[in-house]
């Protein structure tokens, strides 16, 4: 796993050193994530440089240092991720008469480039990936990013000047980069606790989506920020919408006994082809279903105790730790545990803004942090159990929505219509239960809208970010699968496209890096996603009514039923006693009246009445509170490091050629 960096100019007037001095410093500010070896690239005539932070996990030799050029010279990529499959695309390379100096997967993606080109070499590719690539010949950029968006990718505008990287930090490492806050993105991160791809917090910056490629040239970059639209300019080589349509049009046709049987054969070599690296590989163990599989599978495919890891809270009610033990102990792993205070959870909160350079407010965002630290000390790679929710109908409020969808259904049209007018009067009442949230729910489209509801923060953020506009998302649609399969299918498609990229693989990217370890999970492998998509409901939800069935059916071929049928817990924080408690006189701070006015991106009133509703105990609005106080404390921090940095590097390059 690693780090990269890079930025395009169209009219290059910056000698080698100068511009590879830039890049270097872009590269250093994700030092975390590559600790182990680092490399920069330059053509100043064409204007582009590279730059590249590499943990180092397959082929540990020099022969896997980058940036790394294609063996004719032509490409030149700087990349984050792994490819999986590299094995069988290597042999497909040799018998095609490629050559390999090494055993790294970087140079497999090289020259599998140079063979297929671009756009079908990266849909060849089953793994999690961040790249950059220069193309000599054609003077073109591209970028891509994995099919699920496991590995992140930035890009914008400095100045005139396109710069990307894997984290905001090294956009902020060039010194015309001062694009200010975009409240459209910021009205984003109130709804959904984190800013959905495309957009990010940044003006003329954004997030790759997913699945995207984006291909940029000087021309293009001239053209500047103005003329792109990332709606238009990425193009998706891999499309969940699409697949999961085609998966339901070509449904599985065998019984819940062959259904059983085929997962636990993709899981199995999914899990195995994550289990490949030249360093020790762990797996997170909570003790739930998704994590209890992987680790069961691991520990199958292992000829010795894998390791495991889990954090527990001490005086918590919803403490996993002893569930993971048991789990641990029946499969005989090495097991690594540490119960943790709030003291201790509370040490990490100074810490998020750096770790996660957007503002993000997924408060499990402490306890992943503290679980990817404690793995670090014994291991480079750890497994985690994410995606099972997505895939196989894991999240209770699927059900809480489908229930509301029926009830919606018995309610008639202008009376649903009358009791929708009246939730706006209510504004943020309706989302705090009451008649306000029964009446809110009644203007809703269909199962797209039902299920926002149910996952919004900020019901009206605009209300809040005064000029704000809400920018649309796959939540927004009505019927995210136009109509095609089932209200749950459209829910967990909407969840596997927004939520899981930029909430759940967000925070454990940044948290695992943050330490320089890998994080992989197997359950989001391609063919696991579209098998899983291509199953009837009852498979996934069982008769009844139980989320997970057939990732249960499978688990129950490692583990004990008393060990399967437990209900789920979650892997939050507590946050609403932390801002009565321990972090009160931060929030206070954060939260003035007068710093809220002198920063001009809430409104005030509003927002401190939410504070004092919350201390008097009027209302529970931790959830509301905590996605303002996370864009509070990071603009503290952008602001520091990009003064800083602006600092340095002026000084820095401030020689011949200027910036």
């Amino acid at each position: 796993m690693c780090g990269l960096a890079g930025l395009l100019r169209p009219r290059n007037d910056l000698d080698q050193e100068h511009l590879c001095a830039l890049a270097a410093s872009m590269g250093e500010a994700l030092h975390h994530r590559g600790p182990d070896d680092g490399g920069v690239w330059a053509d100043p005539q064409a204007g582009i440089a590279l730059a590249h932070r590499r943990l180092s996990i397959l082929d540990l030799s020099p022969l896997g240092h980058q940036p790394m050029a294609s063996t004719d010279g032509r490409y030149v990529i700087a990349y984050n991720g792994e490819v999986y499959n590299f094995a069988e695309l290597r042999e497909q390379l040799l018998g095609l008469g490629h050559g390999f100096r090494g055993h790294s997967d970087t140079e497999v993606l090289l020259a599998a480039v140079s063979q297929w080109g671009v756009e079908a070499a990266i849909a060849r590719c089953n793994g999690m990936f961040a790249i950059a690539l220069w193309d000599r010949e054609r003077a073109e950029l591209w970028l891509a990013r994995d099919r699920v968006g496991k590995k992140p990718l930035y890009y914008g505008w400095a100045g005139d000047t396109l710069v990307f990287g894997s984290e905001l930090k090294a956009l902020w490492r060039h010194p015309q980069f001062d694009n200010g806050v975009d409240r459209d993105a910021l009205a984003l991160l109130l709804r959904y606790d984190y800013v959905p791809s495309p957009y990010c917090i940044h003006a003329d910056t954004w997030k790759l989506a997913p699945g995207a490629l984006l291909r940029l040239d000087a021309a293009a970059i001239a053209r500047g920020p103005g003329a792109h639209d990332p709606a238009r300019d990425q193009q998706r080589y891999w499309n969940a919408a699409e697949r999961m349509r085609a998966a339901i049009a070509d449904p599985f046709d065998g019984d819940i006994d062959a259904a059983e049987d085929r997962l636990d054969e993709l899981l199995r070599e999914a899990v195995g082809l994550r289990m490949v690296a030249d360093v020790p590989v762990g797996v997170f163990l909570s003790g739930g279903t998704d994590s209890s599989v992987v680790t069961s599978l691991m520990q199958a495919l292992s000829a010795k105790p894998v390791q495991t890891f889990t954090i527990g809270f001490e005086g918590s009610h919803h403490d996993e730790a002893p569930l993971a033990l048991e789990v641990a102990r029946h499969l005989g792993t090495a097991h690594t545990e540490l119960y943790v205070s709030g003291g201790d959870a509370l040490a990490v909160v100074p810490r998020l803004p750096a770790m996660f350079d957007e503002p993000f407010a997924d408060a499990s965002q402490v306890p992943t942090a503290l679980v990817c630290k404690l793995a670090r000390d014994l291991v480079t790679v750890a497994l985690s159990g994410d995606g099972g929710d997505e895939l196989f109908f894991g999240y209770k409020r699927y059900e809480r929505a489908l229930r509301n969808l029926s009830l919606l259904h018995r309610v008639p049209a202008p009376l649903r219509r009358w009791l929708a007018g009246r939730a706006q009067d209510h504004g943020e009442a309706s989302r705090a239960g009451g008649f306000a949230a029964f009446a809110a729910e009644m203007g809703a489209r269909g199962i797209g809208d039902v299920y926002r509801n149910r996952i919004v923060r900020w019901r009206f953020p605009q209300a809040a970010v005064p000029g704000a506009q809400l920018p649309p998302t796959l939540y927004d649609l009505a019927e995210p699968l136009d109509g095609r399969g089932t209200a749950a299918d459209a829910m967990m498609l909407a969840d596997y496209s927004v939520y899981l990229p930029d909430d759940l693989l967000c925070k454990v990217d940044r948290a695992s890096m943050a330490v320089g370890l890998e994080a992989r999970a197997p359950l989001l492998d391609t063919q696991v996603a579209e098998f899983a998509w291509s199953l009837p409901l009852h498979y996934k939800r069982g008769d009844d009514g139980g989320s997970k069935h057939l990732l249960k059916r499978v688990l129950r071929r490692y583990l004990p039923d008393a060990m399967v049928d437990r209900g789920k817990r979650g892997f939050g924080a507590p946050v609403s006693q932390w801002l009565r408690g321990d972090l009160r006189e931060w929030a206070e701070a954060l939260l003035a009246p007068d710093r809220l006015r002198a920063q001009g991106y809430f409104d005030a009133d509003l927002v401190h009445g939410l504070w004092r509703a919350f201390v008097d105990g009027e209302k529970r609005w931790h959830t509301h509170l905590w996605n303002v106080l996370m864009f509070q404390a990071w603009h503290e921090h952008w602001r520091a490091q990009r003064d800083r940095a602006g600092d340095a590097l002026i000084r820095a390059t401030s020689g011949e050629g200027g910036l």
